[in-house]
């Protein structure tokens, strides 16, 4: 078994000697045994955090590279023209705090954006109404890694706490704390 131990960010298929193509929920696991797309036993022993993106390049302990691709999935491209629609689109969908991924459509003149996401029928009716078209098909689904998401292919955990001083009407003060884990 060939052991896949670093993140290496963005390679090219030609810097990589084998790949291995994953659905999105496969992805963001640091330990995993796969078949590569040659049919070589693979284990990943990779640190936990940051999603595995298309196109990351794996090291592993022999120095070999293999080269990480986003498997098609079944997902739901909403289509809408206009960048205050789009945006209006994200922010609503992404209130619902699911991953999305998000692009613009390069052959329409129109300047056309899309939001991908996995199916759920309460999203689509959501994505309806605000005007969208709906395309249910088989594609990649690399979402958006987000804002708090460290780019150099690690992550730092952290934790703070915050205290707050509650005062009552009754005569007498309450205190607590409390921590926001990150």
């Amino acid at each position: 078994m060939l052991k896949l131990i670093e993140r290496l960010g963005p390679v090219t298929a030609e810097q990589a000697s084998d790949s291995l193509t994953l659905p999105f929920e496969l992805r963001m696991r640091g330990r995993l045994k796969a078949l590569s797309d040659a049919g070589r036993e693979l284990g990943l022993f990779l640190d936990r955090g940051p999603v595995l993106r298309d196109g990351e390049g794996l090291r592993a302990e022999s120095g070999e590279v293999v080269r990480v691709k986003a498997a098609d999935e079944p997902v739901v491209t909403a289509r809408i023209e206009g960048a205050l629609a789009l945006a209006r689109l994200c922010y609503h969908l992404g209130n619902r705090h699911v991953s999305l991924a998000i692009g613009g459509d390069e052959r329409s003149s129109s300047g056309q954006g899309w939001v991908r996401f996995p199916p759920d029928h309460v999203l689509e009716e959501l994505a309806e109404r605000l005007g969208a078209t709906l395309e249910h098909h088989q594609a990649p689904f690399d979402p958006e890694p987000g804002a708090y998401a460290q780019g150099e292919g690690h992550s730092h955990g952290h934790a703070h706490g915050h205290s707050h001083g509650l005062d009552h009407s009754h005569g007498h003060r309450h205190d607590h704390e409390h921590g926001h884990a990150h």
